[in-house]
């Protein structure tokens, strides 16, 4: 088989994860920049991808965690996501017939080490909130960092709220594009519902003037149109250099504090787990991790004893 077969092959898996799988759409993302990645080691070693043996990708994986160890561009939590690729890959090529062995099936499971998530202090997380003016773009960017930090929502899911999904008087928004598709109403505390309403009023009206791009979207950009992941991004990005914390502040940090803080004060892990939206409580588990760490920084500064 010719080395430019494995694009359209390549073309036809990922379709077979959305169509047949339903996966969504940054999960396919995902899948084909981790081929692609596999792709161009083939093709500097003049190797067809689908055709490659057990010891070519033992290669790979080598070349890949040596990257890794040398502070290069792939943790050892992306090697893993990459092999999992690779093996969805290979077993489809496999049951579709354009392989007879899977080259992944001798290959170990390396196991993904568990990541602490990185929280900031509440004082830092005050200070980020109190950044934007009191202008028109700065009132929603207050919106938008108290939705944020106030129910703990991933970027993606903020950005995909629309006006319907909020009740002001309940105090909730209703995530319908959540993980895996599942829906979930998480309650917003008084400054998120505030800073939305105030933004609801003030500001909107005149950005949804601009286009009707941004039709029922609960966040709009400059332009009128619904915000994007990018957008959003940018936004908490620009507070975070701000307050100096642009080291500190990823696109799920104050989904890290939300949860981290409500361990901090007494939260039942199970109610953290269903305001995450997470499907296991495994998932929820690693925030432990940060709560029973500040748990030890207290008593040892606290304990007579721990102090002798």
């Amino acid at each position: 088989m010719k080395l430019d077969a494995s694009p359209r092959l390549i073309d036809e898996f990922l379709t077979s994860l959305r169509f047949e799988k339903g996966l969504a759409d940054n999960t396919i993302a995902a899948y084909r920049r981790d081929l692609a990645v596999w792709s161009r080691f083939c093709l500097a070693r003049a190797i067809a991808p689908e055709r490659a043996s057990s010891e070519e990708l033992t290669d790979y994986l080598e070349h890949l965690r040596s990257r890794s160890a040398g502070g290069g561009s792939y943790s050892p939590a992306s090697v893993a996501r990459m092999l999992v690729s690779l093996r969805s890959f290979h077993r489809f090529l496999v049951r579709e017939g354009y392989s007879e062995v899977d080259p992944t099936a001798k290959l170990g499971s390396p196991k993904r080490p568990k990541s602490i998530p990185k929280a900031i202090p509440l004082d830092d997380v005050e200070r980020l909130l109190e950044l934007p003016s009191s202008d028109g773009l700065g009132r929603r960017d207050r919106a938008i960092l108290e939705c944020l930090y106030g129910a703990g929502l991933r970027i993606s899911e903020l950005v995909n709220l629309d006006i319907d999904d909020v009740d002001l008087d309940e105090g909730s928004v209703l995530v319908r594009t959540g993980k895996g598709g599942r829906s979930r109403r998480v309650p917003v505390g008084r400054a998120a519902r505030g800073a939305i309403g105030d933004y609801l009023t003030t500001v909107r009206p005149s950005l949804a003037g601009k286009s009707a791009s941004g039709a029922g979207a609960l966040f709009l950009n400059a332009r009128g149109g619904r915000l994007s992941r990018q957008g959003c991004w940018k936004i908490l990005r620009r507070y975070a250099e701000t307050a100096g914390l642009e080291d500190r502040v990823s696109p799920h940090t104050l989904r890290h504090s939300f949860a981290t803080h409500m361990l901090d004060a007494g939260a039942d892990i199970r109610v953290v787990q269903d305001l995450l939206g997470h499907a296991s409580l495994a998932t929820t588990q690693v925030y432990t991790l940060v709560s029973d760490s500040k748990l030890r920084e207290v008593y040892l500064t606290s304990h007579p004893r721990a102090r002798a």
